[in-house]
């Protein structure tokens, strides 16, 4: 079966098995709203990490649970691979410090956070570094890739209450934070 004549990622991934060109599909479906949530994440590091996206799928097609939509799966392998990734980027910065003798350390932030937040922006890395690094990936699935709750809950693996109570208490601590930085400005 070619790419072009799968009516689902589903299909296209079942056809994968016996000819790996129909994981094509899959990838032309996805690839730029996997691509734009790694570089909004990760600045353009984020653009291998989306290609490993890709790479990890087609490695695990034979594990993929049947759904249609591919989209909450691929969201879930990315968000491990920037996970993977900001880890590592902050081991590399950390070893860098040490290596420079500028071992005095920074306790204030963890560095995943640090890496991440440089990609953001200071007033919104501020506040998603108040986040617990679940409900940082369940806010941004759902504000950056547009997934809902129950997509998110497929990419995450967690059930959807758990979804749930991750984005409201994420909003809560955003929309606090954001007051607080309007009532510094106004005084």
């Amino acid at each position: 079966m070619r790419p072009s004549q799968t009516s689902s990622d589903a299909a296209a991934i079942r056809a994968s098995r016996l000819d790996p060109a129909a994981f094509g599909a899959v990838f032309d479906r996805h690839w730029v709203r996997i691509h734009r949530y790694c570089i909004v994440r990760a600045g353009p590091p984020g653009e291998d990490v989306a290609a490993e996206t890709f790479r990890v799928a087609f490695d695990r097609r034979s594990d993929y649970d049947g759904r249609e939509d591919a989209a909450p799966w691929l969201y879930g392998i990315a968000t491990n691979l920037l996970r993977s990734w900001f880890r590592s980027a902050a081991r590399g910065e950390r070893a860098l410090r040490r290596s420079a003798a500028h071992a005095v350390g920074d306790h204030l932030e963890d560095a995943l956070e640090r890496a991440e937040a440089e990609r953001l922006g200071p007033e919104l890395a501020a506040v998603l570094g108040r986040l617990s690094a679940e409900e940082r990936d369940a806010l941004l699935l759902h504000a950056c890739a547009e997934l809902t709750y129950e997509q998110i809950a497929r990419a995450t693996g967690v059930p959807i209450g758990t979804v749930r109570s991750r984005i409201h208490r994420a909003r809560t601590r955003v929309r606090f934070h954001i007051e607080s930085l309007e009532l510094c400005h106004e005084h």
